[in-house]
């Protein structure tokens, strides 16, 4: 009696057959994008995986997606769901990928055992396992190159929203929009101390006008910024104190006493002119101007 490894790895003898099989019921599903991937690199990885497929089965051991025989068919499938994540897939359609092989491969077993029913079936249970098994993996692939293509995403969005503007020689601008949470903090944190070393700046300047609110977590999160900008030889102003948000830092009892705050970012950009000794002045129109 052939071994259920043996009996698939047969089924899948005609490498060309069930490949041009296989294809047609690919193109055919609702599930492909052809607007994400071209036939021939569908045709590719259908090959690339039969390959794979049958190298693994020929070992004889018994299916263990952690195995070194299976290490290929893992590697392959990692990179498929790798690149079908960064093309815009869906994980039902990077699934489907594998799950539609059972209907070639089973055509075949039952024409191949149809007079052994005891053989058929164990060979039916071994695919459908290995199948199934193999297109779990794709999602589970699928779903962490995901994630990680989303905190990228995220990462660069805080990068984005936290710009440093040098508003004048030797005064930076930090303007925070949204939550300030500990990530992001961070994020802050990191741009406004490399721009200080960048540019040599004695002030900075964090505007939270449009920080919704602020809790003792976001004010120690400010101080953090604040001592972090100090030990770097550059004194902070805190703009953007709005009413409400004076009355949240007063009732919850944090210190701010040591950092000077203005209500406005103009206000604090007057005052940091004025502690590094530097001025504006409005320029007189000519007289002819002035009288014509």
């Amino acid at each position: 009696m052939p071994s259920a490894n043996t009996a698939l790895d047969r089924a899948l003898a005609n490498e060309q057959e069930v490949l041009a099989e296989w294809v047609q019921l690919q193109l055919a599903a609702t599930t492909l994008r052809s607007d994400l991937m071209k036939e021939t690199e569908l045709r590719r990885q259908s090959q690339e995986f039969i390959g794979l497929f049958r190298a693994a089965l020929g070992t004889g051991g018994s299916f263990s997606l952690s195995s070194s025989e299976w290490s290929g068919v893992r590697d392959f499938l990692a990179g498929v769901s790798r690149s079908r994540a960064l093309q815009g897939f869906s994980p039902t359609e990077t699934a489907t990928f594998v799950l539609s092989l059972k209907q070639p491969l089973f055509a075949r077993l039952r024409k191949q055992l149809e007079t052994a029913a005891a053989d058929l079936a164990d060979s039916l249970w071994v695919a459908t396992v290995i199948l199934d098994k193999l297109a779990l993996f794709t999602t589970e692939a699928f779903q962490k190159s995901r994630e990680e293509v989303i905190n990228r995403q995220q990462q660069e969005l805080m990068e984005l929203s936290t710009p440093v503007v040098e508003l004048w020689t030797g005064i930076l601008a930090l303007p925070l929009i949204g939550t300030l949470d500990s990530a992001r903090t961070q994020v802050v944190m990191e741009s406004l101390l490399q721009a200080i070393v960048r540019t040599g700046a004695s002030i900075a300047i964090i505007d939270i006008t449009g920080v919704p609110t602020v809790d003792t977590l976001v004010a120690q999160h400010l101080l953090k910024t604040v001592a972090a900008a100090r030990l770097m030889g550059a004194d902070c102003i805190i703009s953007g104190i709005r009413p409400q948000i004076a009355q949240t830092i007063v009732h919850l009892g944090v210190d701010l006493s040591e950092v000077s705050t203005k209500a406005t970012l103009a206000d604090a950009f007057t005052l940091a002119l004025r502690k590094t000794g530097s001025s504006l002045t409005r320029e007189a129109k000519p007289a002819s101007a002035a009288h014509g």
